[in-house]
């Protein structure tokens, strides 16, 4: 089988009008991928950045895939939090990127969005906090539903990825 190797990090987020940031992230992938090793999900820590700076992360990612066919490529999901200085903590937006195809070191910015809402859940969530969120986590990269919402621009996060593809050539890709 062909195998993928994604060695890299989040760097972090700019472009969030919220402080206190985190990163919750997974991966999907289609029914031809298997996870060898590394984790699926995972979530950063939170990061407090000076008025209109980078909320850095650097949280490592670090994925071995094998695969018997291109179809269900890889997507790196995200879900941007913030946290107020009681502990609650609100979405600050949704976004996904696909892992590069080609081998060698990738640097990736995802926007990323968030749903609106009626307009007492946006006055909601300036004075009390909270906000309409997806009921479904593939809806993040699933085209079909995505379009359909009312929605607004959050930030940006920003990736390094390294890629390392083995055995492609033995089933006619080349890298």
């Amino acid at each position: 089988m062909a195998e993928v190797h994604v060695i890299g990090q989040i760097l972090g987020a700019t472009g969030f009008s919220e402080n206190s940031l985190f990163c919750k992230w997974g991966v999907h992938t289609g029914a031809a991928w298997k996870l060898l090793s590394g984790l699926q999900e995972g979530q950063t820590q939170v990061d407090t950045p000076q008025v209109g700076d980078m909320a850095y992360w650097s949280h490592p990612i670090d994925l071995h895939f094998a695969t018997k066919g291109l179809q269900g490529w890889p997507r790196l999901h995200f879900q941007v939090w913030s946290q107020d200085s009681f502990g609650r903590c609100q979405l600050a937006g949704y976004g996904f990127c696909h892992v590069p195809s080609s081998p060698g070191t990738h640097q990736l910015d995802c926007p990323t969005w968030r749903p609106l809402g009626s307009w007492r859940e946006q006055l909601a969530r300036v004075f009390v906090g909270g906000g309409p969120q997806l009921l479904h986590g593939n809806t993040i990269y699933s085209g079909a539903d995505r379009y359909r919402l009312h929605t607004t621009a959050g930030g940006t996060v920003h990736l390094q990825l390294g890629l390392l593809l083995r055995h492609f050539d033995r089933y006619g890709v080349e890298c």
